[in-house]
This record gives structure tokens, C-alpha cells and sequence, in this order.
């Protein structure tokens, strides 16, 4: 009996098949295949043509086995545990669940045969394997592999140890080597959850672990009382503090690696009632390369705020509260700035992050070195454009002014609510109003909304009450489409959001809005006139992003009051 074995089809024609790329794309890429030692389905990702996504699944269809999208397909906790982790990483493998009585596997390289050979043996059941990204493996690995059971059996042991060891002085507990590890699983966990900031507190009863993601807090673990001293610490000494003052607030900063990714952190202590407490900000310093066009303004305010940062001088003051984006803003502005021919000096406290082809320098109080006194030697080093980490007095801000007037252009943030009220603050500030008046060329109010899951948001019509209480009634914006609200799945930790995107509120110092600064008008007034000129607000802006299925009417209501 002849049997006749298919041909397996070609890379390019399955991706052809599957509309991913056109013949033009296809020959272009095959052109370039022949020059380099690339494969053509790396050639195709470095064109922008297709991504590893599209790769991985066309691969499978060529090999005859299923692509599995493990940031959608539903993952059976159970199957994870039935491999362990480290096998788990050394073969980019995963059990994600059974299917006729066989355990499905996820591995990135299904060609494997030592690796399935191996997850038989160990799991005692026969393995399909199924194909997935990568990248999608080792973010499940990270995700399943027991991190929040690994720090509470961590916290655990430093306890135990630390109980079984009464006598321990804090040097020897600091060096511990339980201890140690947990400070680092904690750190791990912080990364793969995306945290921007870790609160170790202690409580009267023992100490309470919680992650900042996506602006809003989530707790993680409470540990025994008994291992506060040793956790807070080992962290204290990282961060090169005094362990021994605990009367009154420090701060400092370290590098950390973790699964082979740098973070910069910031560390902070507060005496409390029950101890010191410590917060971790996680620098990441991807936000300092963000694109300002990635960061959420609508076309229209995006025209507005680049026709002031592409003067030669004058004041722009970006404004919110803490956490609201502002620094990432300013970076990104520097970003399209920043040129051969142009001097750059900051003035920060503290410098976040480190731009390559700027002059950064960090305020020292202690050693006379303020906002204010570093402007005035600044001046005198023939700058272009000087951002200033935060207008806070009124020397620091008659600096900027007369700067924005003598031929700089002057970058900075300011603590009001709205871009209005940054006026009437300078003028508060003891800033005489033709000043303001003539320094400032455009003021950005900001807010960061959390984004809505794109894998698991929920369409749905809202009632007319609710489209009322969000503001939809004065609301200049049309309803634009579908709205949206969050559900919940295991891409987006089940919390229906991933990722933030910014709230923009740009207003541009028209002569009208001029002249009633220096008319001592109140902001409301200023608002209104600014409203009548076009500027939108950061609620109108909001909307717009809800009824444009980016994020949800509640989210809208939290962020913006």
C-alpha cells in the first residue's frame, strides 16, 4: 500500500491565505530573505508586515497543530500546578487544560520531543501539544506559577527563622537569607503585575503588602508581624538609609534586577503608630520614551499644545495632582524638543528618569542647592529650553516668568485642579498679572483614566439617567458610538481594566484670556471664556474617550470631579 504524505504549505501562502500580508509584501520580504541570514518570518515581523502573533499562528497551521492565544483562551488553574515552575521555564511550556482526556500543553516550541517526552514522565498523562507566542508562555508561567503562594510561604520561613533566632540583631536579619528572597519575590511580583508603586505597612497585628495598578491600590498578602523589622530593614539598607532612625521620614533610591529587566526604585519611609512604613515607586523607564501622540490628546488639543511647544519661548505649565501623568507629559514634550542645536536644562526633585542629550540636575535643600538658586545658575549657561520639576513658590515662579519673557521656553507642572486655575494660583503666588499675562503661552490640565480591557469589555446602551449624571447633558460631545463597561478575565487580572490613557485639558493664553488675568478675574470666568473659545474640558474630553469605547462613564466620574 502507497501512502502519499501531504506537502506541508509554504509560510508565505498561508499568510497570503489568511489576508495578513499581499503578494507585494510577500516578494519584497522574500527579496530581502535572500540577502540575510534572517528567516522570512522574522524578515516579515522587522517590515512591520505581520506581528510574532501572526508568525506563530501561520507556523502552526504549517506543522498541522492549533495556535492557542493564551491572553483569551480560559486557563485551568488545576493543569498549571501539575508541572513545575522551573520545568515550566527551562522548556516554555504549560499545561492550560485537558481536552478528550489528553493534558494540553502550550509551548512555543512544539518540536520539542525531550520536553514532551519529559512532561509525560512527569505528569503521568498524554500530552497534546498546542502552539502559543512566546511571550504569551512565559507571561502564564509568570502568572500561574504560584508567586502570590511563593511570598506568603517566604514571608512565612522569615518568620520562623526569625522566631527560632530571638536573639538576631537587625544587621544579621537584614542578610537573612529567607528575608532576602522575599524582598525579591515581592519585587518580581510588583513587575509581572505591572505595579507602579509597593506598600509594605505594618498594622498592629502583622504586616499588610499592596500594589498600585493602573492608579488604584490592590492588596496582596498580610505577613507575620514577627519578620516587620528584618523586611523593612533589608529594604532600608538596599536603599542606603539609616536603619537606625526610625523617628523620622527618609528616602533614597536603588537599582534592582529582576527576571533579567533593570528597575530603578524609589524607596520612601514614614514612622507610623506601628512601625515604619515604606513605599517602593517603580520607575519605569519606558514612560520616558513614550510618543506625546501615544498619550491620549485628541486632535484637536494636540494642535493647540504643539503650536506652544513649538515656540522658541514663552511659559507652558502643565497641571493635575500627584499621579496624574504630569512628568510623563514634560519628558515627552523634551522628547520632540530635544535636538542637536538646542541646550536643554531640567531642574527636578527628583530626576525620575535619565534623558539622553539633557543637562538634569536634582535639587540638594540641604545643601543650598533650591529650585530657585538652581534657575538663577542655570540663566547663566546660555539655555535654550529649561523644564522645571514643579513651580512651588513664588521665586521659583517669577524665575520661570521672566525666563519665558527673555527668550526661553519654560516647561513645568503646578498643583491645581484645572488649567483655569493655574492663573489666578501664579497671581496668588504674589505674580504681578501683565506677567502672567505675557509669560504664559499655553496651560495643559491632565488626568489619567483607566482603559478598558480590549479582551473582555462589555458593550451596553445606558440609561438616559446615567448618560445625565455622567454630564452628558452639558457636554458639548456627540455620542460617538458603542459604550463600554468592564467585566473581567485573566489578562486584565479580573479587575476590566489594563492600561491608562491621559485626560487632556489645553488652554492657550488667547488675548482674551490676557486680559482677564489682568483684570484679576476669577477662574471661573477664565473657564467660561475659555469654553467659548473651543477649549475642551477635562470632562468633555472624557466623554469623548468613553463614548469612543477607550474607557467607561464610572471611570470618567472617579477621575475627573
Amino acid at each position: 500500500m502507497v501512502t502519499t504524505q501531504r506537502t506541508p504549505k509554504q509560510l508565505g501562502q498561508i499568510l497570503l491565505e489568511q489576508g495578513l500580508i499581499s503578494e507585494e509584501h510577500l516578494q519584497r520580504a522574500l527579496d530581502e530573505h535572500r540577502n540575510t541570514p534572517k528567516s522570512l518570518g522574522r524578515v516579515l515581523i522587522d517590515l512591520g508586515y505581520i506581528r510574532e502573533r501572526d508568525l506563530v499562528r501561520a507556523l502552526a497551521e504549517q506543522v498541522g497543530l492549533e495556535f492557542v492565544d493564551l491572553t483569551e483562551y480560559r486557563i485551568d488553574a488545576a493543569a498549571t500546578a501539575l508541572l513545575p515552575e522551573a520545568l515550566c521555564r527551562r522548556y516554555r511550556a504549560l499545561p492550560i487544560g485537558e481536552e478528550d482526556g489528553k493534558l494540553l500543553v502550550a509551548m512555543s516550541d512544539p518540536a520539542n520531543v525531550y520536553a514532551l517526552d519529559d512532561i509525560r514522565s512527569i505528569t503521568g498523562r498524554d500530552v497534546r501539544p498546542v502552539v502559543a507566542t512566546s511571550n504569551d508562555v512565559e507571561q502564564a508561567i509568570q502568572k500561574f506559577s504560584g508567586m502570590s503562594e511563593q511570598v506568603e510561604a517566604l514571608a512565612s520561613e522569615a518568620a520562623d527563622a526569625l522566631d527560632s533566632e530571638a536573639g538576631v540583631t537587625v544587621e544579621a536579619a537584614v542578610e537573612d537569607a529567607p528575608i532576602v528572597k522575599l524582598v525579591q519575590a515581592i519585587m518580581t511580583q510588583a513587575a509581572a503585575d505591572r505595579a507602579s508603586d509597593v506598600h509594605i505597612e505594618p498594622t498592629e497585628t502583622d504586616v499588610r503588602v499592596r500594589f498600585r495598578v493602573d492608579g488604584v491600590l490592590h492588596e496582596i498578602m498580610h505577613s507575620p508581624k514577627s519578620i516587620q523589622g528584618g523586611l523593612i530593614s533589608r529594604l532600608k539598607v538596599m536603599g542606603d538609609l539609616n536603619i537606625a532612625e526610625k523617628r523620622i521620614p527618609q528616602d533614597g533610591r536603588l537599582s534592582l534586577r529582576v527576571n533579567n529587566r533593570s528597575l530603578d526604585l524609589r524607596l520612601a519611609t514614614l514612622p507610623t503608630v506601628h512601625g515604619e512604613k515604606i513605599v517602593i515607586r517603580i520607575l519605569d523607564k519606558t514612560n520616558a520614551l513614550l510618543q506625546l501622540s501615544e498619550l491620549g490628546f485628541l486632535p484637536q488639543a494636540f494642535e493647540s499644545y504643539e503650536r506652544s511647544f513649538r515656540k522658541p519661548y514663552g511659559a507652558i505649565l502643565v497641571t493635575g495632582p500627584t499621579g496624574s501623568g504630569k512628568s510623563t507629559t514634560l519628558y515627552a514634550t523634551l522628547n520632540i524638543v530635544n535636538s542637536i542645536d538646542r541646550h536643554i536644562v531640567t531642574v527636578e526633585d527628583p530626576v525620575e528618569y535619565r534623558l539622553p542629550g539633557v543637562n538634569q540636575i536634582q535639587v540638594n535643600p540641604k545643601a543650598g542647592l533650591t529650585f530657585a538658586s538652581a534657575l538663577r545658575s542655570i540663566l547663566r549657561a546660555d539655555p535654550d529650553i529649561i523644564l522645571i520639576g514643579e513651580i512651588r513658590d513664588r521665586e521659583t515662579a517669577m524665575i520661570a516668568v521672566e525666563s519665558a519673557l527673555t527668550g526661553h521656553l519654560v516647561l513645568s507642572s503646578l498643583h491645581t485642579n484645572d488649567a483655569p486655575s493655574a492663573i489666578t494660583r501664579l497671581i496668588e503666588m504674589q505674580v504681578e498679572t501683565f506677567l502672567v499675562g505675557s509669560a504664559i503661552d499655553c496651560v495643559v490640565a491632565q488626568r489619567l483614566a483607566r482603559q478598558l480591557c480590549e479582551k473582555c469589555k462589555q458593550a451596553f446602551t445606558p440609561e438616559e439617567s446615567e448618560l445625565i449624571e455622567a454630564g452628558y447633558a452639558e457636554s458639548r460631545i456627540p455620542d460617538l458610538g458603542v459604550f463600554f463597561r468592564p467585566s473581567g478575565c485573566q489578562s486584565c487580572s479580573n479587575t476590566g481594566y489594563r492600561g491608562r490613557i491621559g485626560l487632556y485639558e489645553v488652554m492657550p493664553m488667547t488675548e482674551e484670556i490676557e486680559r482677564l488675568a489682568v483684570e484679576r478675574a476669577s477662574s471661573e470666568t477664565v473657564k467660561r471664556v475659555a469654553i467659548e473659545q473651543g477649549m475642551y474640558t477635562l470632562r468633555d474630553d472624557g466623554l469623548h474617550k468613553a463614548a469612543s469605547g477607550l474607557t467607561s462613564i464610572e471611570e470618567i466620574a472617579r477621575v475627573v470631579k
